[in-house]
């Protein structure tokens, strides 16, 4: 979709010179009044409303963010340092999220997260960006698709490897998955395999890593 200028806004994904986009800021009076944000290496790019396409990111679309691929799923709930993108932006006065930032989540509040911004995002607001590229996913760095770019792509998933679960560390924060009301503690000491909580809980390390058992809603921050 070509954009007129009281079209753009900024947080749109737009493509620009075939490449994805994000509208940073628009600046009316100038001849490029358009400031973009190049996705795949956060390089800064000035341009006209008629250079811009339109694009609405989609369930399982697929992206490089400053170098690293992520995938876009509507339907889960984020977890403790997962990046997220604001879809449904409904900030309350104190939060300063809008359309399409990226933002890590920090903790996990009932009905939504809190970022590392301290913006309080409800869960309708945003899609997480699973790191990436998902099986069935649709790769958008390009408004052309390029055949032996996006099979590259697919190769190089193959090499990457699965993360290591959490390592629990004392102050971190845990929910447990299968108590109503909800169930929160913190872990307090850790001997061996063996993880203490608060209100007298233990158990072994694995089970603290069952993540239908167990969230992460908070994580001791370094110092």
């Amino acid at each position: 979709m070509i954009l007129n200028l009281l079209n753009v806004r900024k947080g749109q994904f737009v493509y620009y010179q075939n490449k994805l986009h994000k509208v940073y800021s628009v600046k009316a009076f100038f001849k490029q009044s358009v400031h973009l944000i190049r996705l795949e290496d956060f390089e800064q790019q000035l341009a006209t409303a008629k250079e811009i396409n339109l694009y609405k990111p989609k369930h399982m679309d697929s992206f490089v963010v400053n170098h690293k691929r992520y995938t876009l799923h509507k339907d889960e709930k984020a977890k403790v340092g997962d990046y997220i993108l604001i879809i449904n932006p409904q900030p309350d006065s104190l939060d300063h999220h809008h359309l399409h930032a990226i933002e890590m989540v920090s903790s996990i509040e009932r009905h939504g997260v809190i970022s590392n911004k301290s913006n309080g995002i409800k869960h309708n607001e945003y899609w997480v960006m699973k790191p990436g590229l998902e099986d069935g996913a649709n790769i958008i760095d390009m408004e052309i698709p390029d055949a032996q770019y996006n099979k590259a792509q697919v190769e190089e998933k193959s090499k990457i490897s699965v993360p290591q679960a959490h390592q629990p560390k004392i102050g971190d924060v845990y929910q447990c998955n299968t108590k109503d009301p909800v169930l929160q503690a913190m872990v307090v000491a850790i001997q061996g395999e063996t993880v203490y909580l608060g209100g007298n809980l233990e158990m072994n390390i694995n089970e603290l890593n069952d993540a239908e058992s167990w969230s992460l809603v908070h994580r001791k921050s370094l110092s």
